[in-house]
């Protein structure tokens, strides 16, 4: 069962048949409404959605295709900017990047163009219906190492073979992607695509090497041992964040990025896993963020009788994307806002040092919380109610609450100059303090989202482009 759109809109399904299922929840355009949503496009001169989007996407050009029954050719056009277009198209946050720059938007104050929708109808047709994979180019003669295989590292990796170079990606995962394949849940980002993706990409050429742990299986000094004329580091940022309060060692409390994972790349949802995680019972999530929202819907998946996000300020400062936020709520996540957690409480029972509940989560006790003046971030920073101290009852406690890049890299690549966060320092080209080394994504600004990184990627691959053959393309 589906929910049937409004004009335009995409279907979903149902949110009482989804909250149980893990299939892809946005059913896509059909092709009559895509080519009336194409309709809606100005075609403006100034193209301010282009500006907008991190990759520069001709977002016009695909979009007149569209109307005229040309979509072969709008993938085309899409992937002369984007190496992953069938991802992109379900997971960046058009709505505040190209969306938000339409003039329907901005001066007409009229729903703008569904340009990111557009994006997944065109790529989602192509995966369907061509039969072809891309032709290698001529090779260069040049050679290139990639550090990760998530946005960042695979954009810069095909941005690279499509000029002729030999690019190799060392990932230390089993499995090609990145947080696309570990960290988005297969309701929002369906493996399958993100496989799809992923072997273009070799069929241009691209190396993809994985279980090969940079910093540990190798470094970053032999690479260029091995003949690579430059590195791009893609790593990431896979460290998670903890608040530090009481209770965080408890059996039954996980950082987005273990549960996501476990769930996500092991498989831990099937009803009889390798990979053991907590289902049923009750679950806190605290954050606010896509993570967050990821979490939420993943354990009402696992079976969780009840849910909450637990965010300490109000929904109109909520960092997740509008979308996720709707869907979460259509399907009966509970959140608890303006809260705080102060400590995480188990169960102890002094008489049976054996009993296998001692040390298990039993609830989260959080404080209330008020907007106070705004911080550097621009948000009202929010200020404890004193006195307000409430507990949920919960099994299971999931921290979202950001990640930093692992120092593992920074660790055993001398001269690699990172700042207090841990993120690589890097010029505008993406250059960092040692020769040749060039990073982007998550690993230099942190958690961040995936079409910043891919913007990275493709900044780093045409200044690589430019310093191993001395051009300024």
């Amino acid at each position: 069962m589906a929910i049937a759109p409004k004009k335009n809109e995409m279907p979903t399904q149902a949110p009482e048949v989804r909250a149980h299922n893990f299939r892809e929840v946005a059913l896509g355009y059909s092709l009559e409404v895509a080519q009336a949503e194409a309709a809606r496009c100005l075609n403006c001169r100034n193209r301010p959605c282009v500006a907008g989007c991190p990759v520069n996407i001709e977002i016009p050009d695909f979009i007149r295709q569209i109307r005229q029954g040309d979509f072969e050719g709008a993938y085309q056009t899409i992937s002369r900017s984007s190496s992953l277009p069938a991802v992109c198209g379900r997971v960046c946050p058009q709505e505040t990047q190209c969306e938000a720059q339409c003039t329907l938007r901005v001066k007409a104050k009229l729903d703008p163009v569904g340009i990111g929708r557009l994006e997944r109808f065109v790529a989602d047709w192509h995966n369907e219906h061509a039969s072809d994979q891309p032709v290698p180019p001529a090779q260069n003669g040049h050679k290139v190492a990639v550090v990760g295989a998530g946005p960042s590292g695979l954009t810069c990796a095909g941005d690279l073979a499509k000029k002729g170079y030999r690019v190799s990606v060392f990932e230390a995962l089993h499995t090609a992607g990145g947080v696309l394949v570990y960290g988005i849940p297969e309701f929002r980002l369906p493996k399958a695509i993100v496989a799809r993706e992923v072997d273009t990409l070799r069929a241009l050429g691209v190396d993809i090497q994985t279980n090969v742990i940079i910093g540990k299986t190798l470094t970053v000094d032999e690479l260029f041992q091995m003949g690579y004329e430059a590195v791009f580091i893609g790593s990431g940022a896979g460290l998670p964040n903890f608040m530090g309060i009481p209770g965080e060692a408890l059996k039954g409390v996980y950082s987005a990025n273990e549960y996501l994972t476990r769930s996500n790349l092991m498989k831990a949802f099937r009803d009889d896993p390798a990979t053991p995680i907590m289902k049923g019972g009750r679950v806190a999530v605290v954050g606010g963020g896509n993570v967050a929202m990821d979490a939420a819907r993943t354990a009402l998946r696992l079976g969780a009788e009840k849910v909450y996000i637990i965010y300490r300020r109000s929904m109109e400062e909520l960092p997740a994307r509008k979308e996720e936020v709707e869907h979460a709520q259509e399907e009966g996540i509970d959140f608890r806002l303006l809260c705080n957690p102060v400590a995480i409480l188990g169960y102890q029972n002094p008489d049976n040092p054996r009993d296998p509940k001692n040390g298990c989560v039993t609830g989260i006790r959080s404080i209330r919380m008020e907007l106070g003046e705004p911080d550097a971030s621009g948000r009202r920073r929010p200020v404890p109610i004193a006195g307000s101290e409430f507990e949920l009852p919960v099994d299971t406690v999931v921290m979202a609450i950001g990640t930093s890049p692992n120092p593992l890299i920074k660790n055993t690549t001398e001269g690699l100059e990172v700042n207090r966060r841990g993120g690589i320092v890097v010029t505008e080209e993406g250059l960092t303090s040692r020769e040749r080394v060039y990073a982007g994504g998550d690993a230099v600004t942190g958690a961040a989202t995936v079409i910043s990184a891919m913007g990275a990627g493709k900044t780093a691959a045409k200044a690589i482009d430019e310093a191993l053959t001395g051009t300024d393309k």
